[in-house]
């Protein structure tokens, strides 16, 4: 069943990849929505694609769950993945309402991006810790997933409007940190990439460390460790020795791998730059030329209107059922909590400023943008870096 398991989920990754190229070439035909046929057959395709794709890895979910006994969401790999498996789930629901296969064209790379991220952690599945043994496990972080999903959706949208409006041909601050996101999204890919030849590589060293309850544990590394844990010793011989150690506070393992991330990234961008000899979002202007701005920036927005519902109801609402069930306390100010939090009131103060202010177009593009930013920031540092009460959801 596991190894069905997995390869559902490969099946699917593949169909989304090669998604991305038919959801392109619809773009490139110049027939990207016919009124009385709708998507041409690259986009038919493109979507026929996904929809197969999204059925495997809703297998992929099933297969799991009756091989693990329990919603397979409870670690930081079957929760990410779960997160894209959303994430492909309102990008069909938002495409059968707006008909644009352009949508597909920069979502899908992110769900992409998602799962081959996810793909990096351990995948064995494992008995839930007591905390996690409840029925509040599937509701809530179901729930919070389907909703950072739907929120991202208005990344995408507006992504594409600020790749169409701004002004590729000189720099300036929105030419910079427009292709700040687009480097954000290669050092995801630069992660898969160096975690993956080290994997190949066979790179292993263990440390022994004091955590912040004074216990000693061990920990394995699969890079080699530029940051080291607190008060670690070396159990490897002849291993690779730490530039520094961290305090216990911090996940000296995980923020490893997100230098190393962001080394990958770097290359990585430089790599593309150098062939592109341009701006990654200039490269992309040719896609978004004949989109209707109003059309992105309604998706954009309702896409919000959406997904802030329901990131309440599951990231909040029942995050604060079940901390009072698990913990006797609503509220404990726990890194993952506060970050929930602070997501909350960005996408609030979102909607204020669009319904109150007449915050739209750029203005509301830039704010889809960053609120992607906060998830994702949720999902990679608090989730790799920060140690907390939610830290086992990172193991």
């Amino acid at each position: 069943m596991v190894t069905l398991s997995g390869n559902l989920l490969f099946i699917a990754f593949i169909l989304y990849l090669v998604s991305i190229l038919f959801y392109g070439g619809s773009i490139k035909s110049k027939k990207e929505f016919d009124e009385k046929k709708g998507t041409n057959r690259w986009g038919k395709i493109a979507v026929f694609l996904t929809i197969v794709g999204f059925i495997s890895q809703l297998g992929y979910f099933v297969t799991r769950w009756i091989a693990a006994g329990h919603a397979p969401v409870s670690n930081l790999f079957e929760f990410t993945t779960f997160f894209g498996m959303a994430l492909v789930g309102a990008f069909i629901v938002i495409y059968f309402i707006y008909r644009t296969a352009l949508l597909g064209l920069f979502t899908m790379p992110v769900a992409v991006l998602v799962i081959a991220y996810a793909s990096m952690f351990p995948r064995d599945i494992t008995p839930l810790i007591p905390a996690l043994q409840s029925y509040w496990l599937k509701i809530h972080v179901t729930t919070a997933a389907m909703g950072e999903a739907i929120l991202s959706i208005s990344f995408a949208a507006g992504l594409i409007y600020l790749v169409k409006v701004i002004d590729q041909s000189k720099a300036s601050k929105r030419t910079f940190w427009l292709e700040m996101v687009m480097f954000a999204m290669v050092t995801t890919l630069g992660f898969v990439l160096v975690a993956s030849a080290f994997s190949g590589m066979g790179f292993h060293e263990s440390f022994k460390w004091i955590d912040k309850n004074q216990n000693e544990v061990t920990v394995d590394y699969t890079m080699p460790a530029l940051t080291g844990p607190h008060e670690y010793q070396l159990e490897t011989k002849g291993g690779f020795r730490p530039l520094v150690a961290m305090p216990a506070l911090i996940n000296a393992k995980k923020l490893n791998t997100v230098i190393w991330s962001i080394m990958g990234g770097l290359v990585l961008y430089g790599l593309i730059r150098l062939i592109l000899r341009k701006r990654i979002a200039a490269a992309l202007q040719p896609f978004v030329k004949s989109i209707k701005l109003d059309f992105v920036d309604e998706i954009s927005y309702r896409s919000v209107l959406i997904g802030f519902p329901v990131f309440t109801l599951g990231a909040l609402i029942f995050a604060m059922i079940w901390a009072q069930m698990a913990w006797t306390r609503f509220w404990g100010w726990d890194p993952k909590e506060v970050w929930a939090l602070i997501t909350f009131l960005f996408y609030a103060a979102f909607l204020h400023l669009r319904l109150s202010k007449g915050w739209h177009g750029e203005k509301s593009a830039w704010l889809a943008v960053i609120g992607f930013t906060i998830i994702m920031f949720n999902l990679v540092a608090v989730n790799l870096v920060i140690a907390g009460l939610h830290s086992y959801a990172g193991s």
